[in-house]
């Protein structure tokens, strides 16, 4: 899988080894081995490297994983509850080759600038939503809020240039995927907020049965 292309006769007088190619997958380097793609990725976000993001393509918008987003509401009396509770999310990005992309960080910086240029969109690594909801919940259950945020995934290849030869190559390049969040409605896609509940459990009820939360209504993160 992990293999080097090599080329000669560049121009600029570059040496008779100018382009390296990796996978995604890691292995070990040495000095006659190729880097990591975490390597690579490290050089771009500290800047060591002169890094772009090339050909990035849009996927299709999709509904991520629902999460809890609320405190608990248990209902530890005999009539339904309700209660207005206050949420808050906040979803990030993150790309196949190197975990978490970090908001203010320079790969951010690139990949926001290489969307933008081929398609004219404002790519955020980051999305914070805040609201209130009116949790009902029936006696001896548990509610809280739960939200899925649109998402989006963004293929592409990076490209570094070093000035001196570092791993025998002046360019590396990288396959990635970007996923990170979109903004509502791409695609016909919308984030969902919903209101979840269930059966309290063995212990949620004992703790009913305690001290000042008898027959009161609780939350608890």
């Amino acid at each position: 899988m992990n293999r080097t292309l090599r080329y000669s006769g560049r121009t600029m007088a570059l040496t008779a080894t100018a382009l390296g190619v990796i996978a995604t997958a890691a292995v070990p380097a040495s000095a006659e081995e190729q880097p990591t793609a975490e390597q690579i990725m490290a050089d771009c976000a500290s800047g060591e490297g002169k890094c772009s993001f090339n050909s990035p393509e849009l996927g299709k918008a999709y509904l991520g994983e629902p999460r809890q987003v609320s405190e608990l509401l248990f209902n530890c009396t005999d009539s339904p509850a309700s209660q207005s509770m206050s949420w808050a999310d906040t979803v990030g990005s993150s790309h196949s080759v190197g975990g978490s992309v970090t908001v203010g960080g320079g790969i951010e910086g690139i990949i926001t600038a290489s969307v933008t240029a081929t398609y004219n969109y404002t790519w955020q690594s980051s999305h914070t939503e805040t609201s209130s909801f009116t949790v009902n919940v029936k006696p001896g259950e548990v509610g809280w809020i739960s939200r899925a945020q649109v998402m989006q995934r963004i293929s592409g290849t990076w490209q570094t240039h070093y000035d001196d030869p570092k791993w025998d190559h002046y360019y590396w390049f990288v396959p990635d995927v970007v996923t990170g969040p979109a903004p509502n409605g791409t695609d016909g896609k919308h984030s969902a907020v919903v209101v979840k509940s269930r059966k309290m459990t063995a212990d949620e009820k004992k703790l009913c049965s305690a001290g000042d939360t008898q027959d009161k209504v609780f939350t608890r993160s």
